[in-house]
C-alpha cells in the first residue's frame, strides 16, 4: 500500500499529494516524498533541492517564479506551520490550460501537498502569521533561467483571498503580461 496518494487537479500534471498518516500515543508519522512511488502513478521526480520559507504576516504573497525550458523545475510544496493559499499556472503554450491558475489551501496537519509540474509559475499568500513551507525541487536554482509574473496581472485576474501585502522588490517588479510572452517550453 502507498504512503501517499494523488488526487489530479483541473490543470493537467497539476496533483494534490495525500499524505497517509500513522498516528499512536506518540504522535503520528507521514511520508512526505517517495520517487518510485510518484514514478509509479506517472510523476517521475528527482530532488535536486529542498527548500524552506517563513513568511511571518498574514496576506504577505510570494512569487509567482517559475523556471524557463533551458531548466524546467517540478515542485512539491507541503506546509509545516500555519496555512496558505497556494497558486499554480500553467505557462506550458501547448496546453489546453495555458495562462490558467488553481489555487489550493494547504495548511498544517491536513495531510496534504500540492504538485506542481514543469512549466508552471508557483506562488503563495500567507493566511496566518509564521507560515512555513517545506518545498522540493526537480532541478537546481539557476538565475538565468528563472522569471515571475505579476501577482496583480488581470490576464490572470487571481483572486487572492486576503489583500496582497508584502512583495518583494523582486516580485513586485515582475511585468504583466504581453505579446512577447511565449510561455515555458519544455
Amino acid at each position: 500500500m502507498s504512503e501517499f496518494g494523488l488526487q489530479a487537479l483541473p490543470l493537467a500534471g497539476l496533483a494534490l499529494v495525500r499524505h497517509k498518516r500513522h498516528e499512536d500515543a506518540r504522535g503520528h508519522f507521514s511520508r512526505l516524498f517517495c520517487e518510485g512511488s510518484l514514478a509509479t502513478f506517472g510523476y517521475p521526480f528527482h530532488i535536486r533541492q529542498i527548500n524552506h520559507s517563513c513568511t511571518r504576516e498574514a496576506g504577505s504573497v510570494r512569487g509567482l517564479h517559475y523556471q524557463d525550458g533551458q531548466q524546467p523545475e517540478a515542485k512539491l510544496i507541503s506546509c509545516l506551520r500555519g496555512e496558505v493559499w497556494d497558486v499554480a499556472v500553467d505557462l506550458r503554450p501547448d496546453s489546453a490550460t495555458y495562462l490558467h491558475w488553481h489555487a489550493q489551501h494547504l495548511r498544517v496537519g491536513d495531510g496534504c501537498g500540492l504538485l506542481i509540474p514543469a512549466g508552471f509559475a508557483h506562488g503563495f499568500q500567507a493566511l496566518s502569521d509564521d507560515v512555513e513551507l517545506l518545498y522540493l525541487h526537480s532541478a537546481d536554482y539557476s538565475p538565468e533561467a528563472e522569471g515571475g509574473l505579476s501577482v496583480h496581472d488581470p490576464r490572470l485576474a487571481i483572486n487572492w483571498p486576503l489583500p496582497v501585502r508584502n512583495l518583494s522588490v523582486r516580485d513586485s517588479s515582475h511585468p504583466l503580461l504581453d505579446a512577447s510572452f511565449t510561455g515555458v517550453r519544455l
